[in-house]
């Protein structure tokens, strides 16, 4: 499709044989053609004609049944909205317009839409969506389907989806399956990829229903399953469609193997840890050091009746840390937030609780080319340059370690060089107390939990800050509490992770931007309000090749890192799994996935087992 832009009016002839000439030579180029599908940068791996993924068997058997377990509750079928407690598993409902391979940084292949249009300046993508598409009530999926969802999205979904899709000036059907974005700017190349993630809504179903209150009704999608039974709050069943349109498409051959898909939801972490080695359910993932360490064990462990593996994870860790809550007051001064850091002693936490399981995290993109573990080169001083006295100086002289220690338990040095932190702050220590100067407060916080496990990790840090006179309580409350009090920003500190992926992008800006520091239900949990992050989040999105967006990123990480708006905690690069030794996978891997959605049932159960 043409988007050739002629000048309506012409004002000499100089301007007249100019704009002759620009004519010409724009009639003269060829329009981008259709593509299969699209990259963030360089070339797909996969050819037009790919038969599936070299991670899926084509020939894997159909049947069984998954069981898995899930934590607390659930009210909603509805992903979308930041009111109530959503089912797990509902991503299983829903097609998007791209799929994105697993074993690529971040590329994409049609499967709503047969084909894509991208031209080399990316301001527009265009999706021809598939003749054959359709929801599971049979109605085809259109192009208004898709101008639909991402209306109501961005109006009444969670406010998420207005950050990342705020590069979106306008969206227009060229016919009934023909899909055109047209984006605000050139500077936000990850905006044609990320539009083509989000499940696709049926029109036709929520037009005349309320899309932002949570509800149990069973919902219409695109998708290869449907729900099939539930107990609202205790499980959830979900049924491989026999009609599903997509089934044998290259994106999808190998995948959604299993007949029906089950949630058992549990209120106890250590009851559901014994329910699975009972055979109450299939598959775990766990993250508990401890558990992997010492509970694994038993007859059917010795035996080969459950499988233990640890299989390498090629994405970025991210960074899980204790979040400071800047909105409070006590929190806002860098100092108090670096202070703080001296009191969590990782190496002996390591040593004493995690079975030395844990590396200890310095970066929020660790893991990955992308973290900053050197001094910035000509590259990152361009970007930082310019924001010299709006950032911490130790950017640009120090490359930044979260605060260690020889793991004895013997942290004096480590509470002293806190405690002068503080008292340049403005905080006394008065009778075994930390007091304000100004205005006699004593220094007292509260971490949010929901996980009773965490309090054994947290308890060794209240020690050491009851030793720099900081009093803290532990509040651990029930998860549809803790979303709620998440959602409004509604707490002290909390433990919290930052996803990363190999192509970072407009996420970042739900993370880190001043924009969305007091809207509730973003994920700037730290409540940063910091213009020179701001520029650098909008300098990694608009990124043109993937050297600058490893600049960008770690120009922002070391930022972010100096800024001290989080306590470091601990990463591992691997999938720690167990499964009852009943389930077949491909002999390759994705790299950038643990692969679930590709492994079948070696013996599918009979439908009766199933439920």
């Amino acid at each position: 499709m043409s988007r050739i832009h002629l000048p309506l009016r012409l004002l000499g002839a100089v301007v007249i044989n100019v704009c002759l000439f620009a004519s010409s030579y724009l009639l003269a180029q060829s329009p981008p053609a259709p593509s299969h599908g699209i990259a963030m940068h360089g070339d797909l791996k996969y050819p037009a004609d790919f038969q599936h993924y070299d991670y899926a068997n084509p020939d894997a058997p159909k049947g069984g049944t998954l069981k898995q377990w899930d934590m607390g509750t659930f009210d909603s079928f509805n992903a979308f909205i930041i009111k109530g407690s959503v089912a797990a598993g509902t991503n299983l409902l829903y097609d998007s317009l791209m799929d994105q391979s697993a074993d690529e940084p971040f590329s994409e292949y049609g499967l709503l839409a047969e084909s894509v249009i991208l031209p080399e300046h990316r301001q527009w993508v265009t999706f021809k969506l598939r003749d054959s598409a359709r929801f599971s009530d049979g109605e085809p999926v259109t192009a208004e389907d898709v101008i639909f969802t991402f209306d109501i999205l961005r109006t009444q979904g969670s406010p998420f989806y207005g950050a990342y899709y705020a590069g979106i000036e306008r969206i227009e059907a060229e016919d009934p399956h023909t899909v055109t974005f047209h984006f605000k700017d050139e500077n936000n190349r990850e905006l044609p990829l990320i539009v083509g993630q989000v499940g696709i809504l049926p029109r036709h179903y929520w037009q005349d229903r309320a899309f932002d209150t949570p509800s149990l009704d069973i919902p219409v999608g695109s998708g290869p399953y449907r729900v099939d039974r539930f107990e609202a709050g205790r499980s959830v069943s979900y049924v491989l469609r026999d009609d599903y349109w997509g089934a044998n498409l290259p994106v999808r051959r190998g995948h959604h193997n299993f007949r029906r898909m089950r949630f058992d939801y549990y209120r106890d972490a250590t009851v559901a840890l014994e329910a699975f080695k009972a055979g109450e359910y299939d598959f775990r993932l766990e993250t508990s050091s401890k558990e992997w360490a010492t509970a694994y064990t038993g007859s059917a462990f010795d035996d080969g009746r459950i499988r233990k593996q640890e299989l390498p994870n090629g994405n970025p860790t991210g960074m899980q840390a204790f979040i400071f809550n800047t909105r409070r007051d006590k929190f806002a001064d860098p100092r108090v937030r670096e202070a703080l850091g001296y009191a969590f002693d990782f190496e002996w936490t390591n040593r004493n609780i995690f079975y030395n399981a844990y590396t200890r995290t310095h970066s929020f993109f660790s893991n990955s080319e992308m973290a900053a573990t050197e001094l910035p080169d000509a590259a990152e001083l361009k970007l930082l340059e310019p924001l010299r006295g709006q950032i911490p100086p130790e950017v640009f002289s120090k490359v930044y370690r979260a605060p260690s220690t020889d793991g004895s338990g013997n942290i004096r040095q480590q509470l002293r060089q806190g405690m002068r932190l503080l008292q340049s702050a403005g905080w006394e220590f008065h009778g075994n107390k930390l007091i304000n100067s100004q205005t006699g407060e004593s220094f007292r916080f509260e971490i949010l939990l929901v996980q009773k496990e965490f309090e054994r990790v947290i308890a060794p840090m209240i020690r050491n800050l009851e030793r720099m006179g900081i009093d803290v309580d532990i509040r651990i409350i029930d998860v549809s509490q803790y979303i709620n009090r998440l959602r409004n920003f509604d707490f002290d500190m909390v433990v919290g992770s930052f996803a990363q992926s190999n192509s970072p992008g407009n996420e970042q800006r739900d993370f880190w931007h001043s924009e969305l520091a007091d809207m509730p239900g973003t994920r700037n949990l730290a409540g940063i309000k910091n213009p020179a992050v701001d520029s650098l989040v909008d300098t990694l999105i608009g990124a043109p090749d993937r050297a600058s967006l490893v600049t960008a990123a770690r120009a922002l990480d070391r930022v972010l890192q100096w800024s001290h708006y989080v306590i470091p905690q601990f990463h591992i690069a691997t999938y720690r799994i167990a499964y009852w030794n009943r389930f077949g996978m491909p002999a390759v891997r994705p790299l950038y996935s643990l692969g679930l959605d590709t492994w079948w049932a070696l013996e599918p159960q009979s439908t009766a087992s199933a439920h």
